[in-house]
């Protein structure tokens, strides 16, 4: 199966609309109890998932914690870097 290349006109339009990862990163600042509650508001995971994720972050150093274009990740990546949380847009 032969890759096709995406020419640099391109990469931005669909960089926009491709799926892309919110990954949560682990911290020895904030506690279970914030991480959860910030995934819940911001992310609007349900609790149990919220404290599966944050398991997983501080276990494994990471987590990815959402999936979606990246207009409607950044604003989320963005209220948890307000709130002290250290969250990247893969």
């Amino acid at each position: 199966m032969e890759k096709q290349k995406t020419s640099p006109k391109n990469i931005g339009k669909e960089s926009i609309s491709s799926p892309r990862e919110l990954i949560l990163h682990n911290d020895d600042v904030n506690t279970f109890d914030f991480v959860i509650q910030s995934l819940i508001e911001v992310c609007k995971h349900e609790p149990e998932q919220a404290e599966q994720c944050a398991m997983i972050v501080h276990s494994k150093g990471k987590c990815t914690i959402k999936t979606a274009p990246y207009a409607e990740l950044e604003p989320m990546g963005m209220e948890l870097s307000n709130r002290g949380l250290s969250a990247t847009i893969d």
